[in-house]
């Protein structure tokens, strides 16, 4: 799978992240000052979540020291849909329930290892496919359209 990752300062979290995806066999692509750039937090995640919308990556992940910061700004870009993970089982419903596209994580709460099980889960979940799952993101496709 296509990752793009960026986060607003280069942590032992942000460094877990890019090595656990690289290690799971995911193609990276750093963002941000995570590619020696220097980028602040809503322009990296935002950057994050147009390589995604455009298909560039098929997943992003973007952190800050909240993480609320990254989600909203990736939430800002038509085509991402950008869920602030804390722990693997929000991780996996985000996936199923929002079909989020785009994982936000906190740089201050999150640990490496359960940044790694949070990573995962987001990545090996798929969206969900039921009446209840479909129905609900749809509704969320007719606001983000400006139709609600």
């Amino acid at each position: 799978m296509r990752i793009a990752v960026g986060s607003d300062e280069v942590t032992p979290l942000a460094t877990a992240v890019v090595d656990e995806l690289d290690r799971l066999g995911h193609a990276v692509t750093a963002v941000g000052p995570l590619a020696g750039g220097a980028l602040e937090w809503a322009e990296t995640s935002a950057e994050v979540a147009r390589r995604v919308a455009r298909g560039e990556a098929d997943r992003g992940v973007v952190m800050c020291w909240s993480g609320t910061g990254a989600s909203i700004a990736a939430n800002k870009v038509d085509g991402a849909r950008a869920a602030l993970c804390g722990d693997p089982e929000t991780a996996r419903m985000a996936r199923r329930y929002n079909h989020a596209n785009v994982l936000a994580l906190s740089l201050r709460v999150t640990g490496e290892p359960l940044g790694r099980e949070i990573v995962a889960a987001f990545l090996e979940a798929p969206e969900g496919t039921e009446d209840f799952d479909v129905r609900n993101v749809e509704v969320l496709r007719r606001l983000e359209a400006g139709e609600g």
